[in-house]
């Protein structure tokens, strides 16, 4: 498995990095969006920005094979289920774009079931690396597909949709994306989502939220690897 030295840490936000910061004792400020920094050792790491667009394009400008054998997405999500509770720690076994397709009065198609796939012979779902996933599966509480989307499950409808078209235990933003952009680089960079959960999903109404304990808890786990 790829050593914690040559892991380049890709989180979407500054509140996600300084938890990184934290884990690994580096005073840093956060780095400015799409320039991958050192925090120690060989580690690396990079804010992306929120979403596919700007996970996908900072992972294609900053990654670079001679320095980066594995990319670790890390940050909060949201639970799609209801015994995954705020603060838990998730590891992705796969993942997989939610809501690239078409919605249909019979149901939601993917573009792999068109004849569009995001990637040829790839029906949106991304494993994780099998030795990345056997190093978290101990540290996490629950391991899974995560969905990545591009618009948040606010209504109990939305995020059952999700669960029931994915499979995905959490939904969050980058995942898929990142992992896309490598398997086109082709660099060999093995990856991995390990997320934090910070709200459930479904109606906003009745959510609960708990982001400085996701991120306390990030900072938690990620330690462990010192």
């Amino acid at each position: 498995m790829p050593d914690e030295c040559g892991i380049l840490y890709a989180v979407a936000v500054e509140r996600e990095a300084r938890a990184v910061l934290d884990a690994f004792g580096c005073d840093d400020a956060p780095p400015s969006p799409w320039q991958a920094v050192p925090i120690g050792g060989r580690r690396e790491l990079l804010i992306t920005g929120v979403g596919k667009a700007n996970a996908a394009g900072a992972i294609v400008r900053c990654v670079d094979p001679r320095r980066h054998r594995a990319v670790l997405n890390v940050g909060v999500c949201g639970s799609l289920r209801d015994d995954l509770p705020v603060r838990s720690c998730v590891v992705g076994t796969s993942s997989v774009y939610a809501d690239e397709g078409i919605a249909e009065p019979t149901g939601f198609r993917t573009l792999a079931s068109m004849g569009f796939p995001v990637l040829e012979g790839s029906d949106g779902l991304f494993k994780a690396d099998a030795a990345l996933l056997d190093a978290w599966r101990p540290r996490a509480d629950a391991a899974g597909p995560i969905a990545t989307v591009s618009t948040c499950s606010g209504t109990d409808a939305a995020a059952a949709a999700v669960a029931e078209r994915t499979g995905a235990i959490a939904e969050a933003m980058e995942g898929a994306a990142i992992a896309h952009a490598l398997a086109r680089l082709g660099t060999g960079a093995a990856f991995a989502e390990v997320r934090t959960v910070s709200n459930f999903t479904g109606d906003r109404a009745s959510q609960a939220w708990d982001l400085d304990g996701a991120l306390a808890r990030l900072t938690e786990v990620l330690g462990r690897t010192r």
